[in-house]
């Protein structure tokens, strides 16, 4: 009896969160490594069919850098990386988008099996993602530059209830398709929509002062109080594009960013239905 009271009180602490967010957006952001993880990606996508049959609105943004680099490691092709950015040649845009194809689609499987109604969006289709080539010191190839986000397509496919499985990739004026970086696409599909909140998933608690001290992790953030984090190599590697992520995501109009531990059971359902949440949420 007291498990079922306790099950009872854990809904109830939910109840104003699943009032608040009906309807509302939530974009989130998955990749690396932890996509890879069968066990992490099932809780993780039974974490978002909750979502939708909660009544809120998750669109998915996924990456697919750890099977693109085996794939071009296989291949014994070179895999070049300039400030975080994978140089994209011909041959690499082509091996990027087979790879990131084929998680789509594992992913809309997955979602569907487990209940939901899941559709796979191509950025580079009906101007989903507009790009222009990316400009940076070195040139790094077909990367792309994002510009403009049809929020029209999206709209569509999430007023049927719908979870949208987005890859990451981009079409120019030129024709030409373009590789996106994850984590730039869900920030600007967020800030589009605009989003109620944009989740990124990584492999990590969230932000530490110090890596290696459990209690020195950071629950809220401000956007001002993250380049002097920044400065100060807190935030360092990997985490600066996440963190600039939530940062572009919140100027652009949504109201509240996370970065969570994909690796917690349900880290996305306690990030969004509890007060204490789990994760770093950056606030304006």
């Amino acid at each position: 009896m007291k498990e079922a009271i306790r099950k009872a009180d854990v809904l109830i602490e939910a109840l104003p969160y699943i009032k608040k967010f009906h309807k509302k957006v939530i974009v989130i952001k998955y990749g690396g490594s932890i996509l890879g993880d069968e066990k992490i990606r099932n809780g993780v996508l039974e974490d978002i069919v909750f979502l939708n049959f909660m009544g809120l609105r998750p669109i998915l943004v996924h990456g697919g850098g750890p099977n693109i680099s085996d794939r071009m490691r296989a291949s014994g092709k070179k895999t070049e990386f300039v400030e975080g950015m994978r140089v994209t040649d011909e041959e690499t845009l082509q091996v990027v988008e087979e790879e990131l194809l084929v998680l789509n689609d594992l992913i809309v499987k997955e979602l569907n099996h487990l209940g939901a109604k899941a559709i796979g969006l191509n950025g580079k289709d009906g101007d989903l993602i507009g790009v222009e080539k990316k400009k940076t010191k070195v040139d790094i190839g077909l990367v792309g530059q994002i510009k403009t986000v049809n929020t029209g397509i999206l709209e569509e496919e999430l007023k049927k209830d719908k979870v949208v499985v987005v890859l990451p990739m981009g079409k120019g004026k030129d024709k030409n398709t373009y590789n996106v970086n994850a984590d730039e696409a869900a920030s600007a599909i967020a800030a589009s929509m605009p989003a109620e909140k944009f989740v990124l998933l990584t492999n990590v608690k969230g932000i530490m002062r110090h890596p290696e001290d459990p209690s020195s992790f950071i629950s809220t953030l401000t956007v001002k109080e993250i380049s002097g984090l920044i400065e100060n190599k807190i935030i360092q590697q990997g985490m600066i594009p996440k963190v600039q992520a939530c940062v572009e995501a919140l100027k652009g109009g949504v109201k509240k960013t996370h970065i969570i531990d994909a690796r917690t059971p349900h880290g996305l359902l306690l990030e969004i239905f509890t007060k204490q949440g789990i994760g770093t949420e950056i606030i304006k």
